[in-house]
């Protein structure tokens, strides 16, 4: 089977790899048995593509091989049958030459890891790894061979083989057999990041962007007192250059007049910055005349923004707090989507220290206010970093500095001003920002109340029930929000709209077209995309297991639904959760609400509304299931479509459409309303 259309050329960075390389590219797929996987610097073949073991120290400059377990093993090692290794040669060489191929002999080390137990598990169960979703019993008891540590890493990329199955020639597992094994993960593992409740979740983001709009309608003040005062500094020494580290005091009354400026709060009142650092660093009814900290504030707000803007980046992107500490001025990029409009992504650092240079992250368009008042400052602070002759700084951190560097102002004494910018100083933990800055946060928003506790619960099931009580102060942490961004990109129905601020759910669109469907082309970070595709699983599970509530409606009424849950009871959520592992119920959104249907629907039904509701003069779909908590939204979009056909050409194909979804959603706001009235 030759694949034509398909660039599967080697992306691996390593001298050995070039375009004229006899294994940059691979003639036909399934990739020939003796196709030359490695080789070395003189072009010498290490390892074929049917070895039992690849060698890849060429690539990785130490020993490093991939054993498929049909050879010679290690004493402990799980044998591999010739069908799986072969099988799962072919995944890895996916993985090395497909659309998304690995660049570095680590990562698909890593990768390796992950799926080589699932071949392992199946050559044990005596079935073929391409059959294991038509095993459900075996496929159930798969769990038991992959790490709870390894859980996530191992979905997301049995994620991605799925949606590249016409390709690759075989399915491991499908959606189905996914959302079971996360659910089966998911009750297996014993701790789970905590899930952060609407309430305190909106807060803290009401509360970065207030700061964040603060800075910004003061920006040309702080830049201005900023540059005032290095001024200042550098008039004293005689040059900026031999400012730093002589313990000047410009701003301290001296004898002479003409080396003091007058104290630093005059400054800041002349500037206008003066009731911007008391709200934000002085506790409640101190003024800047009350403090002794004088120009060294300044510093502390311009670190604060640093940290700030840090936050919110992390709040409306799947990064970890590392990544989003490593983002350069430049990291905002828009793409414009034909069907989408524009599509806002962060991109990682450039530089060849990281790890993968290409990383995207889809955000919200809101980070926009954070990247612009955190690139204002990291510019200013290059100015000064420029002139300190200690400093370590290059014409690359000029041009395009770290959104949150260290300070350099003339009258700190930071530690680390001699090392390259690269280095990075720590990231402070997220609850460390409220000891570092307490007006950030007021402690009485941030107490859990019974709602939050029950929200909470419902996405983490784990929750340590001393540490998190009714009461206390929820413990807020970075990866809380990594995690509690995938669940609100999902839309778990457990979040308000109102709760998604700052256009959340414009960026959920664009991620779940990358996840759900494959439409984006975009590089995504790998970390970020197994975060959100096992968050996907365990959402669809828990959806599952609301189907039995009177928030469903079939438009065939209760018995109707009863069938679709093959009659289990409503009440008894255990036998419900049970049918849902199993994959004898199924679980798709609709805009009118869910598509119970086993396999894909012929309509389009996730997208189209005509055949769910019965617009097209037939009975709406038996599999469907209509949301009572949409019923608002289906009246306001009754009103769009009658407004849209207003203006609609008689006769044609549009107007026609029209009039069938207006029809399908008539009959779901009626079926809504006649249950309501029961």
């Amino acid at each position: 089977m030759t694949v034509p259309t398909l660039p599967l050329s080697l992306l691996i960075d390593a001298p050995t790899v070039t375009p004229s390389s006899a294994n940059y590219r691979l003639p036909s797929w399934p990739p020939p048995r003796d196709f030359p996987i490695v080789l070395d610097d003189n072009g010498n073949v290490v390892s074929r593509f049917h070895d039992s073991v690849w060698r890849l120290w060429p690539w990785a400059a130490k020993a490093l091989t991939l054993n498929f377990g049909d050879g010679p093993l290690r004493k402990g090692a799980a044998p591999i049958n010739a069908i799986n290794a072969d099988l799962l040669r072919q995944v890895m060489a996916w993985l090395l030459y497909g659309p998304r191929a690995v660049r570095e002999a680590t990562t698909l080390k890593s990768q390796f890891k992950y799926l080589r137990p699932i071949f392992a598990f199946c050559t044990s169960e005596g079935i073929s790894a391409s059959d294991l979703s038509r095993h459900r019993l075996v496929a159930e008891k798969l769990v038991t061979a992959i790490r709870p540590s390894r859980a996530g890493e191992c979905i997301g990329l049995l994620h991605e083989l799925f949606e590249q199955r016409e390709i690759l020639g075989f399915v491991l597992l499908d959606r189905d057999g996914l959302r079971r094994l996360s659910s089966c993960i998911s009750a297996h593992e014993k701790n789970q990041t905590p899930y952060i409740p609407p309430r305190i979740w909106t807060y803290q983001v009401r509360r970065l962007r207030e700061f964040l709009d603060d800075f910004t309608e003061k920006r040309d003040s702080v830049v201005a007192c900023y540059e005032f005062c290095v001024d200042a500094y550098a008039e004293v020494a005689g040059s900026l250059a031999r400012s730093f580290g002589r313990g000047l005091q410009p701003f301290s009354k001296r004898r002479g007049k003409d080396d003091y400026f007058g104290p630093f709060t005059d400054i800041a009142h002349r500037f206008g910055v003066d009731r911007l650092l008391e709200k934000w660093l002085l506790p409640s009814g101190q003024s800047l005349a009350d403090c002794e900290t004088g120009v060294r504030l300044l510093t502390r707000y311009l670190s604060m923004l640093g940290f700030v803007g840090t936050a919110y980046l992390v709040n409306f992107s799947l990064m970890r707090i590392d990544e989003a500490w490593r983002l350069r001025a430049n990291c905002l990029e828009c793409e414009d989507d034909d069907r989408f409009g524009p599509i806002y992504l962060l991109a990682g650092p450039t530089t060849k220290t990281v790890r993968d240079g290409d990383a995207r992250w889809v955000t919200s368009p809101s980070v926009k206010v954070a990247v612009d008042a955190m690139s204002c400052i990291a510019r200013l602070r290059m100015i000064t970093a420029a002139a300190d002759p200690r400093s370590n700084v290059g014409p690359d951190d000029l041009a395009n500095p770290y959104l949150a560097p260290r300070p350099f102002e003339p009258w700190c004494n930071s530690r680390g001003r001699d090392k390259p910018l690269s280095i990075r100083p720590n990231a402070q933990p997220y609850q460390g920002l409220m000891t570092m800055y307490p007006n950030l946060f007021d402690a009485n928003e941030l107490k859990i109340t019974e709602e939050d506790l029950r929200i909470a619960r419902l996405i983490t099931p784990t929750l340590d029930p001393l540490k998190f009580a009714a009461g206390n102060i929820w413990p807020l942490a970075w990866h809380q929000i990594r995690r509690t961004g995938a669940v609100n990109m999902q839309a778990s129905g457990l979040v308000s709209d109102s709760s998604l601020q700052y256009q959340l759910k414009h960026a959920s669109r664009a991620m779940s077209l990358y996840y759900g469907r494959g439409y984006s082309r975009v590089r995504l970070d790998l970390a970020a995309r197994n975060e959100y595709v096992k968050t996907m699983y365990e959402t669809l599970g828990r959806q599952l297991a609301t189907i039995g509530s009177s928030r469903w409606i079939s438009p065939h009424g209760d018995k109707r639904k009863n069938q679709i849950l093959e009659l289990v009871s409503a009440v008894d959520a255990k036998k419900l959760e049970k049918a849902a592992k199993q994959g004898k119920v199924s679980w798709r959104p609709t805009l009118l609400g869910a598509c119970t249907k086993l396999g894909p629907c012929a309509y389009g039904g996730i997208d189209n509304i005509i055949h769910c509701g019965g617009g097209n003069g037939r009975p709406a779909c038996a599999d469907a299931l209509f949301d009572r908590d949409k019923a608002g939204q289906f009246r306001a979009l009754k009103e769009t479509l009658r407004d849209r056909l207003a203006n609609a050409p008689e006769g044609s194909p549009y107007r026609d459409s029209l009039n069938a979804q207006l029809l399908a959603l008539e009959n779901a706001i009626h079926a809504i309303s006649d249950q309501t009235r029961r």
